[in-house]
């Protein structure tokens, strides 16, 4: 049977329009659920919560990262113990998602240990400028190497970097980063020991992911010793990522009372 001309227009029409509110409707619920750096915006900051129903701790978590620490406020704990790190060498990829440049290692590429625990190496990324704060001072960058363990708990170590000599750590990977586009780069084995991580002090306290959905519970070490970035560095790795990303760090969040410890080298002092 051969519908008339003028049925099957009627018909094609209203396909053509069930699609159109369809597409539109999937794009309106993706731009909902993208988030951004930008305060004072619908989608900034102050308002991830409000983007999905599984980005609740956002807004009313308290135990939230990153944080503002003051040398006067923390507490000198020694048990806390040096660092018990046993990185190497995996294969790694590097991935441009957007609001950020991650390496990520798809071997074992080793862990860290805290309190019998370990929690086995995942990726890194960069924050420009630094999340974390010391005593008033915002970084240029801040790099966090994420560590989960069997459960799926979070272990972050963070290290700050100001504008001087560059990375060494940077300066490997620069040529991949800087022609990633959107693509992801295979970069072969990377030894996760070439980010240096030898400061000996350390600030630690519980905190969440700074990034949605904000999960809370992970264990944060930040290194006290400030490392450099050149600023050519610092330069690439915010012109690949998507604009309005160039700077992609959470505001400071309150403390709500949580004690931030300090571990200090007793045999040492002039380590930092």
């Amino acid at each position: 049977m051969t519908l008339p001309t003028n049925l099957f227009s009627l018909l094609l029409l209203v396909l053509i329009l069930y699609f159109s509110s369809f597409l539109a409707t999937a794009s309106e619920s993706k731009a909902d659920e993208e988030y951004t750096y930008a305060e004072g915006t619908d989608n900034g900051p102050e308002n991830w919560w409000r983007l999905n129903p599984k980005w609740k701790a956002c807004g009313d978590g308290k135990l939230q990262s990153p944080i503002e620490i003051i040398d006067k406020s923390v507490v000198e704990l020694p048990q806390l113990g040096e660092l018990k790190l046993d990185h190497k060498p995996a294969p790694s990829i590097l991935k441009n998602r957007g609001h950020d440049i991650m390496l990520q290692w798809n071997g074992d590429a080793g862990q860290l240990e805290i309190n019998g625990t370990y929690y086995k190496l995942i990726q890194c990324h960069w924050h420009t400028p630094s999340e974390h704060k010391l005593n008033g001072i915002k970084f240029d960058l801040e790099l966090h190497v994420v560590h989960q363990n069997s459960k799926g708990e979070t272990a972050v170590i963070g290290i700050w970097y100001k504008i001087g000599g560059p990375d060494p750590f940077l300066s490997k990977l620069l040529d991949d980063i800087k022609s990633i586009g959107d693509k992801d780069v295979d970069l072969g084995v990377i030894n996760p020991k070439d980010i240096n991580f030898m400061s000996k002090k350390y600030y630690r306290y519980v905190g969440s992911l700074t990034t949605p959905p904000c999960t809370e519970g992970v264990i944060w070490t930040i290194t006290k010793k400030v490392r450099t970035v050149s600023r050519m560095q610092l330069n690439i790795l915010k012109g690949v990522v998507e604009n309005g990303f160039e700077e992609n760090a959470r505001p400071t969040q309150e403390l709500n009372g949580r004690r931030v410890s300090l571990y200090t080298p007793e045999e040492n002092q002039k380590h930092t």
